[in-house]
């Protein structure tokens, strides 16, 4: 088994998008993306509606032919080949199944279309139902299965043509929140067995962060930061994937000094904080300091490197309790600390909020939108 592993994983084909542009009108939808997706890897397109992620699968699909750029399988460019010949899996948000068709029949479509022989088709269908759990399925259409069954059942199309690279656009979005777990770990768990390059486009941090090796945060049309889910969330390179990515607090502040340890802070609040950043700040400068609410915490004293809050509520979510309160800048912060068992919410107060030991602040320009 290993060595037939180690033999599949080899074949794994990478997928290069070199300086891909995409023009509507005098707008670009997709301008001069470059990525490249390593054989194996599955790499998430994030970000807003609007943001070209889906023209950039779909011009990868073969839907649409982009204005500018290259598509490379391998060290073959596949532009001039038609959606068919491309040797790619795609499985839609709308699964895209043909309600007329029996399970059997629409694992076996694309096998048909290439011709392939009624042995062969049968073959790989049973094989691709037990591969998706799905053995006793064959007969039935696709309006006696649930929605996490007819997304088996479109990867096991996909699955069935032995794809080169695997397109998953939105794959999740019609799922109800407790299959979506699920099908994350069914889906990361094929994409492994057959060593697949693939691209999922999502607007669903938690998606992208659960099942994703590497992250592309896109945004009008560009990449802003391409890393995997710890970088992203932990080193934003920009404000907008900060603020996109999780939650954050934006807390105001000026360098007064600049020494080995970082820069020193002062917070308009009046706490002086240290922070380490890769950006390049001047004494007197403006910034913006990022803050994720469980690198937080509360404490009853004052301290220099602590600011006063009201807290306004707290809210038991699972197994954290997450106060709301109002620094003394102004700014509203989210603060999550972990909920002992028992603990209930908490009414209006005072109190002073502090950096925990891990907290990794992120630094940015005061002028950053």
């Amino acid at each position: 088994m290993a060595s037939q592993h180690t033999a599949t994983a080899q074949a794994a084909q990478p997928l290069t998008l070199d300086g891909v542009t995409h023009s509507y009108g005098t707008g670009f939808a997709v301008d001069n993306v470059t990525l490249e997706v390593k054989g194996g890897e599955l790499v998430a397109l994030l970000g807003p509606s609007g943001c070209g992620k889906t023209t950039l699968l779909r011009i990868v699909a073969g839907f649409i032919s982009q204005t500018n750029g290259k598509v490379i399988i391998g060290d073959r460019p596949i532009d001039v080949l038609p959606p068919n010949r491309r040797e790619i899996g795609i499985v839609f948000q709308n699964y895209a199944l043909f309600p007329h068709m029996t399970v059997a029949e629409n694992i076996a479509y694309g096998l048909a279309a290439r011709g392939e022989s009624r042995a062969v088709q049968a073959e790989r269908v049973a094989e691709m139902l037990a591969t998706v759990r799905m053995e006793g399925f064959a007969d039935r259409k696709p309006r006696q299965l649930s929605g996490g069954q007819q997304q088996r059942v479109a990867l096991a199309r996909a699955l069935a043509i032995r794809p080169r690279i695997l397109l998953l656009d939105e794959p999740f979005a019609a799922l109800d929140k407790n299959l979506r777990l699920d099908m994350q770990i069914e889906i990361k768990r094929l994409q492994r067995q057959f060593a697949l390059t693939a691209i999922m486009v999502t607007h669903d941090q938690d998606e992208a962060m659960s099942i994703a090796d590497r992250i592309a945060v896109m945004s009008h049309g560009k990449i802003e930061q391409l890393g995997s889910p710890v970088e992203i969330y932990d080193e934003p390179a920009t404000l907008f994937v900060n603020n996109f990515i999780g939650s954050s607090n934006l807390l105001k502040g000026r360098v007064v000094a600049v020494g080995p340890d970082g820069y020193r802070v002062e917070l308009d609040s009046g706490a002086v904080w240290t922070l380490a950043s890769k950006g390049r700040f001047e004494t007197g400068a403006a910034v913006l300091v990022s803050v994720r609410p469980e690198q937080m915490v509360l404490a009853d004293e004052a301290a220099p490197d602590r600011l006063p809050v009201a807290l306004k509520l707290s809210l038991p979510i699972g197994g954290a309790l997450i106060h709301d309160a109002t620094a003394a800048g102004g700014e509203d912060i989210k603060i999550a600390v972990p909920r002992r068992p028992g603990a209930l919410s908490t009414g209006p107060g005072t109190a002073f909020a502090a950096l925990a030991p891990h907290a990794r602040p992120s630094l940015f320009p005061a002028t950053s939108s």
